[in-house]
Formats: structure tokens, C-alpha cells, sequence
């Protein structure tokens, strides 16, 4: 069965709604001295990163808990980190309790970060025991479940980055978004071609955790054992079945990028920009400089920068590896 996205004028009554907890986030002309030999476009950054929490996924779960109504009381939710954030802040402003469940390998400054805004913290392995145990959590203490991805609260809410993005700069020949589970990109991918159906969107995956790509394969909503990538933001366990419909109607192509090619987006980002991303917010830059560089010739390319938590020690190492990648990439 195929989903229906919400409308434009959905997307813009939510961002309304939501306005006094989220921030429109600024677009910026990327001029990169690293790229000028190598990608024939212009660039036009979403600085998503800026958003509340760090990134996208404020917009989400402020968005669902609202619609919670008395149930908003007591909320959980399951993450590698940045949904985990997303939701205490959530319930932070909006006067509720979070209990989340957080992965054990997730980034210290994202735990810290959630317990800031005061939700209480269980960690679990990564993968399918993380959602046992928020569902443990969810059925054993009557808490409701906040999704990461999944539903169209979540769709609505993040389409709002596609709108402001449109509206923003009328002139995108296309629009590249990073994919995890899809929260994201359904919501960026539905509002762009709504807006203008001609405007390309591309959706790309770590190589590692291409379970959307799995997922366009095989037609239906599908599940992935293995996770190996450095951006752990973008490696959920499996798709969700509205996430994927969103995205499979709307984006128009999927690629995957190695964890080098995403090192060397975080570097280009770096020293271009001055940003200090999180391997999923290089994600969509990656996807330009690697498998969509031929595609993109000629065109006025917007993609979306979608966080930046991560705590010094894990960047410096990131960004030294892509500086190496980079470095060789020349030498050829």
C-alpha cells in the first residue's frame, strides 16, 4: 500500500506549531577550494546542524510529543544518541519525563548531552536489544514510545527542513539528504517534490548499514543484521514501513558512500566551511563527491548538514583520517 505524505500546507502548520522549540536553520553558498578540480556545481548548505539539540531530530519528537496529548506525561524512546537527545529535550520543554534507552557505544558527549535536559539514561548493545529494551521499558512502565524515524508526526515534522530549504533558495536543481532509517529524508524528500516535482532528490547511505537500500531491493520495509560504519547515527537495525514509502515515492536515487569517503566530507567540511560535523552530517557532502559527482554537473545542488554532536577526541581522530583520505585522493 502506498502512503501518503503530508501535505505542504501540513508541514507548514507544524512548523508554526513547533516555532516557539525550533529554530529555522540558515542556508549558506559553499565555495570549497577542495572540490573547485572536482565537482562541476554550485553548493548550497542547510545548516541543520544548528538546530536545537545539535540536529535534525528535534523536530521529530518535539512534533510527537505534542500530539501526545495526557499520554505525553511519561515518554521513552530508543537511540544511537541524537534521537536520545532529541527526546529529553522534548520533554524538557515541554514539561514531561523521559526514560530513554541509549546505546552502549554511543558517544559520551551525547549521553552527558541528554542527561543535561534531564532524561533518565539506560544504555543497551546496539541493534535489535536496544528496541527490546525500550519496549521492555515501554510495556513494563506505561511510558509512550517515541520513534526515531518511523510515523507521520516524524515525516511532518522534518519536512519542515525540505520547506525552509525551498523557500530558501527557489533556484535547487537538486537536493541530497542523508538516510538512516528515513525520519529525514521522507520528510525532506515528500516536502521537495511537492514543491517542484523536477527537483532531483538524492538519499545516501553508509556502505556499511545500507538497510534503505536493502529495503528499495526488495520493495517493502526490511530488517539488517550487520551495522559497521562510523556514522552510527545513520545505522538503524532495520526500516519502518511509512519511513520507507516516504522515501521510496520520493527519491529519485540512492547511493551508499564508504566511511573514507565520509572522513574526507567531515575534512572538506572542516576546512571549507570551519564545521565540526558528525560523520552523518558529512554524509550528503560524501554522496556529492563520490558516487553522484558525474550526476551533479552543471546543477545548483542543495544538500542537508544534519548534526554535529560528537566530543572532541572522536573528531580529531575523524578528522585526521579524513585529511589522509584526502591527501591521497591528490596524489593520484
Amino acid at each position: 500500500m502506498t502512503e501518503k505524505a503530508p501535505s505542504i500546507e501540513a508541514m507548514r502548520v507544524a512548523g508554526q506549531r513547533l516555532s516557539p522549540y525550533i529554530m529555522e536553520t540558515p542556508i549558506v553558498e559553499f565555495k570549497s577550494v577542495h572540490l573547485k578540480d572536482l565537482i562541476d556545481c554550485g553548493f548550497v548548505a542547510k545548516l541543520e546542524l544548528l538546530q536545537h539539540t545539535g540536529t535534525f531530530k528535534a523536530r521529530g519528537a518535539v512534533n510527537t510529543v505534542m500530539g501526545l496529548g495526557s499520554h505525553a506525561q511519561r515518554i521513552t524512546a530508543v537511540s544511537a544518541g541524537n534521537h536520545a537527545v532529541a527526546v529529553a529535550y522534548a520533554a524538557h520543554v515541554l514539561g514531561s519525563d523521559a526514560k530513554v534507552v541509549m546505546q552502549d557505544t554511543a558517544n559520551p558527549y551525547r549521553i552527558e548531552l541528554a542527561k543535561s535536559y534531564g532524561a533518565e539514561i539506560v544504555l543497551a548493545p546496539p541493534g535489535h536489544a536496544a528496541f527490546d529494551k525500550v519496549r521492555e521499558i515501554e510495556r513494563m512502565e506505561g511510558r509512550a514510545f517515541i520513534h526515531p524515524f518511523e510515523g507521520y508526526s516524524i515525516t511532518e515534522a522534518t519536512g519542515g527542513v525540505g520547506l525552509e530549504f525551498m523557500e530558501q533558495d527557489t533556484a535547487l536543481d537538486a537536493v541530497i539528504v542523508a538516510v538512516g532509517g528515513g525520519g529525514l529524508a521522507s520528510g525532506v524528500a515528500s516536502a521537495v517534490k511537492q514543491i517542484n516535482p523536477d527537483c532531483l532528490v538524492f538519499g545516501v547511505e553508509p556502505e556499511g548499514s545500507a538497510v534503505m537500500s536493502l529495503s528499495f531491493a526488495k520493495g517493502e520495509a526490511s530488517t539488517l543484521d550487520n551495522m559497521l560504519t562510523i556514522a552510527d547515527s545513520l545505522a538503524p537495525p532495520m526500516t519502518t514501513p511509512y519511513a520507507f514509502s516516504m522515501c521510496n515515492q520520493y527519491i529519485d536515487e540512492l547511493v551508499t558512500v564508504t566511511d573514507d569517503q565520509i572522513a574526507a566530507a567531515v575534512a572538506v567540511l572542516f576546512y571549507d566551511l570551519k564545521l565540526a560535523v558528525e560523520p552523518a552530517g558529512a554524509a550528503a557532502l560524501a554522496g556529492a563527491m563520490g558516487p553522484l559527482r558525474e550526476r551533479l554537473s552543471g546543477l545548483r545542488v542543495g544538500f542537508i548538514i544534519c548534526g554535529a554532536n560528537i566530543d572532541r577526541s572522536g573528531f580529531n581522530l575523524l578528522l585526521e583520517r579524513g585529511s589522509s583520505v584526502l591527501k591521497e585522493n591528490k596524489s593520484r
